[in-house]
Order: C-alpha cells, then structure tokens, then sequence
C-alpha cells in the first residue's frame, strides 16, 4: 500500500516540478551539498546528455535549489524550500511511482491541451 501524498507536497509537486529528470538532479545535488556539479559530472549520475543536464542545472539555479559556483552548481535553496525538498525526498524514497506518476500526469495534462489546442472542431 502507497503512503498517502500530503496535500502540500501534491500542490508543490504540480507547481514545481517539471519532470522527474528535473526531481532526481534537485535529489542529486541535495545528496551532496557542498559538492560542485559541472554538467559532465551530473550528467554521468543522471543518465542524461551533457546538454540537457546543463539545462536542468540552469533551471535549478532559476528556481533557487541551486546556486551558481565558479566549479559548478550546488545545492544552495533557502530553508524553507529545503525543508519540502526534504520532505518530497523522503516521500519520493518509499513512493517513487506514485510521486513519478504525479509527475508524469502534469506533462500529460499540458501535452493533451496543447493538442486540444489543435484539435478540428465540428462547431467551427
């Protein structure tokens, strides 16, 4: 039986992040805080081309969970985004489906309007 979600984490999850590539570099870089990460180095981790790691690592700068050293990024979020990143890790480790599905059901959503967006409607 899956944990249930807090509500909390649910809203944070949908507003915050992306995709779960996206989750498991935050998840990386709170691993180990005081190391720097290149994209070479995050890429290798992550399973992920060079080129989109070091977008993932810019976006997480933009978002404060990073912040920009002259090695690297590193884990930088305040307190209080540090304090749900926790959490959302800790949850993440004993539900990794249903928080992937959650995720996954975000990126679904915005693909299936994009396509409605295009859809051929009889009433017009």
């Amino acid at each position: 039986m899956r944990p249930d979600l807090p509500q909390d984490l649910r809203r944070f999850i949908l507003t915050s992040i992306p995709s779960v590539p996206y989750l498991e570099a935050v998840l990386l870089l709170r691993a180990e805080p005081q190391r720097r990460w290149g994209p070479a180095d995050a890429a290798r981790r992550l399973y992920l081309p060079e080129q989109r790691t070091a977008e993932l690592l810019a976006e997480l700068v933009s978002a404060g969970v990073a912040r920009t050293e002259p090695e690297g990024a590193c884990y930088g979020p305040t307190e209080e985004l540090a304090a749900i990143l926790d959490r959302l890790a800790a949850h993440y480790a004993i539900d990794l489906v249903g928080v992937s599905d959650l995720i996954h059901s975000r990126v679904d959503k915005k693909a299936q309007q994009f396509a409605d967006a295009f859809r051929i409607r009889k009433d017009t």
